[in-house]
């Protein structure tokens, strides 16, 4: 992947930027908010891995700005480790994950192999209809009534466990193994925020609530009428 790398720091830096080099990676840097806009408006990432804590503009900042901008690649926060607002507040401005500091580079570089999967499996389907949502899983896009839902991968990969097996529950466990590919054993609310932007974009002007909350087991979505 092509990745941009937001850090502050200069030793965490160089490590990270070295890491990813080695994993066989396309790598560049800069140290603060300002200049991550400025690359990132001027060249087409797959990942940015991005420090909260940066100067002149701070890595949340960064983050609505791309999304407002409708700018999708994927974002991997990197936050201190009791920065517990600031990760609830990324996810649901549109990162795709985090990752709280110190952190090994092991983990870090698990996390971006995980980000990096965009392929479906062999046996998918291109395309998933369930009443009027459709999918087009080969060209990342979807529709509801004709009308073009944009979707971060994050919020694509969800939807499309769903789309898969409309009307069955799925736990918020089972979510965040499938997606994130890791027991989900550091924040609960992570499931919840993703949930929470996927229904907002797909019921948007609608009165209605196609992905149900199933008390004490998960969610499951109801297909809309076609």
């Amino acid at each position: 992947m092509r990745i941009l790398v937001v850090e502050d720091e200069e030793k965490i830096a160089v490590l990270v930027v070295r890491a990813l080099q080695k994993a066989g990676h396309q790598v560049e840097s800069c140290s603060d908010g300002a200049a991550a806009l400025s690359s990132i408006s001027s060249n087409n990432f797959d990942l940015i891995v991005l420090d909260v804590n940066l100067p002149v503009m701070d890595g949340l900042e960064v983050l609505k700005k791309m999304r407002a901008d409708k700018n999708h690649a994927r974002v991997l926060l990197l936050t201190a480790r009791d920065g517990i607002t600031d990760r609830v507040t990324g996810l649901r401005t549109g990162a795709d994950d985090y990752l709280t500091k110190p952190f090994a580079m092991e983990e870090l570089l698990a996390r971006v192999e995980v980000i990096g999967r965009r392929a479906p499996s062999p046996n998918q389907g291109d395309i998933l209809d369930v009443g009027d949502i459709r999918m087009d899983i080969r060209k990342h896009r979807v529709t509801r009534a004709g009308a073009i839902i944009s979707l971060s991968p994050r919020e694509f990969e969800l939807l499309q466990i769903f789309l898969q097996e409309p009307g069955r529950t799925f736990s918020r466990e089972e979510i965040c193994e499938r997606i994130w590919e890791r027991e989900h054993e550091y924040d609960t609310r992570t499931v919840e925020i993703f949930i929470m932007r996927l229904r907002k974009k797909l019921s948007e002007d609608r009165d209605e609530n196609i992905i149900e909350t199933v008390r004490g087991i998960g969610y499951v979505l109801n297909p809309p009428a076609p």
